[in-house]
């Protein structure tokens, strides 16, 4: 294939990272950049020599081999439908909506007209997260705590519970993704929300969140998510199986076992140019390392919503294992 040409929907900070990344590829032209804010889809294309778009269609209209669909939770749905109506190659941005139906439409689409997809879940291509699946190898996990411990971001919309999702759906997506990528499908889940906003003008997500959960492998687990610090304090999950203890997060692995404690560093930074790395090969058809296409990412989508419901409403949520969920369904709330 010739240079893969990329069109962006979408011009906020994620949209820029992927255009930095993707500016920094030889066989990538990013074409054009549309977003709902003129002034800042210009912004975005100028910095790269890309043109400006109206809209997804406008954008879709001059031919891109793949388009990147970077925008808040709750504008996702419409440019996706567009691009899979399309026919295009689609790479979008976690969570991939702020609610379930959405998800299940957009992977619907999909997975009719059989399009290759990517979804950011970067964490997937840390190299420790392969040297922790090898290490648990035939192991049964006993127990996963995972945590997020952040600030809440400087975008107005986050803070809303119905724009953004809550800090588990729209930040700790990332952990639980890696929860489902070590230990499995979630069967259960219960939380409890704090019911205090963080100190923002019209927040009601919130501030602190925690959850049990149960896994179809016999695993027990928590998480555990705040944002009313003001900096990340931690980001990532612990894992104990027999005679392992594994604490693992974007930055490195930290091995316990019989031979003692020992470290591996990882770089985040490498782990967000891989991911869009192993999409534009992908694309290209010299690759075929995308790991967490959009049905996978509904798998996570499933799970934080779950949290997120079970904290909203008190009650516990079954999960019913992919093998056994039809894709309209998946989620029950206990009476």
């Amino acid at each position: 294939m010739r240079t893969c040409r990329v069109g962006l929907v979408g011009a906020g900070g994620v949209a820029q990272r992927h255009a930095r990344v993707l500016g920094g590829f030889a066989d990538v032209e990013l074409i054009g950049v549309t977003d709902v804010v003129p002034q800042a889809a210009a912004e975005l294309a100028r910095a790269h020599d890309a043109r400006t778009f109206g809209d997804v269609e406008e954008l879709l209209a001059a031919g891109p081999d793949a388009v990147y669909v970077c925008v808040p939770p709750f504008a996702h749905g419409p440019a996706e439908e567009a691009v899979v109506a399309a026919g295009v190659p689609m790479f979008v941005e976690k969570p991939v909506a702020v609610d379930l139906a959405t998800a299940e439409r957009v992977a619907d689409l999909v997975a009719r007209r059989g399009l290759l997809t990517g979804v950011g879940h970067h964490w997937r291509y840390l190299p420790v997260v392969q040297q922790a699946r090898e290490l648990l190898g035939d192991r049964p996990v006993r127990l996963v705590a995972g945590a997020w411990w952040d600030k809440v971001p400087p975008v107005a919309w986050w803070s809303s519970r119905e724009r953004s999702g809550g800090p588990v759906v729209e930040q700790a997506a990332h952990v639980l993704d890696l929860i489902r990528c070590l230990v499995g499908e979630a069967t259960e889940v219960t939380a409890y929300g704090d019911g205090t906003p963080p100190p923002v003008d019209g927040a009601d997500i919130d501030s602190v969140t925690t959850a049990t959960l149960r896994f179809a492998g016999g695993a027990v687990g928590a998480l555990t998510a705040a944002c009313v610090l003001g900096w990340k304090h931690r980001a990532g999950l612990e894992i104990l199986a027999d005679g392992l203890a594994l604490s693992l997060s974007e930055d490195g692995l930290v091995v316990r076992d019989a031979d003692g404690e020992r470290r591996f560093d990882a770089d985040p930074e490498a782990a967000r140019v891989a991911v869009d790395r192993a999409f534009v090969d992908a694309v290209r058809g010299v690759g075929d390392d995308v790991r967490v296409p959009y049905a996978e990412a509904l798998g996570t989508q499933r799970l934080a919503l779950a949290v997120a419901d079970s904290a909203r409403t008190g009650r516990a949520v079954r999960l019913d294992t992919p093998a056994a969920a039809p894709l309209a369904t998946g989620v029950t709330v206990d009476a």
